[in-house]
């Protein structure tokens, strides 16, 4: 008589074997990417980003916005691990460079050209005006820098002005109240300021192309989440061509969280340069960026200006391969 088959052993091995061939399948496929992070602050130059988000160009489960109350926070939670990236100056840039935190630039997003200011009290119609005077200026941001070019462009020192450390939120209030007789702002907070009765008295256009905001990425997400680099980038393109084809309607739906209207909106997005595709590719990318030229410069000020402790290469911090792949 034949034996009979082990019908129970047979189960096993069979159960064993696919068990093993979803074990080798699973390894093959790659985890979904986790969200990537990008911390920004209130400023005009970031709205195009959640431009993007509205109009559905930029999926939250891709890429997440995280908004902070001023660039302080935003650089905080940069060097706590709290975002993969975030909206930047140049000048903000290189003290996470020397701190050995890996930054990576991959989009010059725009560049000041009026749109940084310092105020002082009505009346006042010089830098001079504020000479013993308490100007408010966000601590370990960009306003430091504005301030030591606006003193020293007008023949200053930062031991002329009593400087208060005030983030940007928090100075229109104190300039109401009188706590403070001048502040270094900038949209939303200067049409704030504006409004109670402040004079500009300093801005962007006498530092041409020194005061560069830009989008950079911890050094690890370029290899571990590029279909959100990616994602971002296209996103925020979108948003520009829509700016481009609508001014009205872009401009409506960006001066909400600006709290100003779309008229207001579009008068101070004259004091920026937004870079196309093609300049941010010079910028960023090819054999001789023009960041790296205009950088040095920038840096150099900042050493004079004892603003920074020691030099980085600016070359090491530029990541054009996404933006690159973008036009392919």
């Amino acid at each position: 008589m034949k034996p009979r088959p082990d019908r129970s052993r047979a189960s096993w091995r069979l159960g064993l074997a696919l068990a093993l061939v979803a074990w080798a399948m699973a390894g093959c496929v790659r985890a979904p990417e986790p969200p990537l992070r990008i911390g920004t602050n209130v400023w005009i130059g970031t709205e195009p980003l959640y431009l993007a988000r509205e109009l559905g160009h930029l999926d939250p489960k891709v890429v997440q916005l995280v908004e902070y109350p001023s660039a302080t926070e935003v650089l905080r939670a940069f060097r706590n691990q709290a975002i993969d990236g975030m909206v930047i100056s140049l000048d903000e840039l290189f003290g996470l460079a020397i701190d050995g935190l890996k930054p990576r630039i991959i989009l010059v997003a725009d560049i000041s050209h009026g749109a940084d200011v310092v105020v002082g009290r009505e009346g006042m119609t010089t830098m001079h005006d504020l000479k013993g005077r308490r100007v408010a200026v966000e601590s370990g941001a960009l306003g430091a820098y504005v301030l030591s070019r606006a003193l020293s462009l007008s023949g200053m020192r930062a031991a002329d002005v009593e400087i208060v450390h005030l983030e940007s939120n928090e100075q229109p209030a104190a300039f109401e109240k009188g706590r403070v007789d001048g502040a270094v702002t900038f949209d939303p907070y200067r049409t704030q300021l504006l409004a109670s009765g402040a004079a500009t008295l300093f801005d962007s256009t006498r530092m041409p192309g020194e005061i560069v905001d830009l989008i950079a990425v911890r050094d690890s997400v370029l290899e571990d989440r590029p279909k959100a680099v990616q994602s971002l980038l296209r996103g925020w393109f979108k948003a520009l061509d829509y700016l481009q084809r609508d001014p009205q309607d872009a401009a409506r739906r960006m001066s909400v969280r600006q709290q100003t209207s779309g008229e207001q909106f579009l008068q101070s997005l004259r004091g920026l340069h937004i870079p196309s595709r093609e300049e941010n590719l010079r910028m960023i990318g090819g054999s001789a960026p023009e960041l790296v030229m205009n950088g040095s410069k920038l840096m150099d000020l900042m050493l004079d200006a004892h603003l920074l402790r020691a030099a980085v290469s600016i070359g090491e911090l530029l990541a054009p391969a996404p933006l690159m792949q973008l036009r392919q």
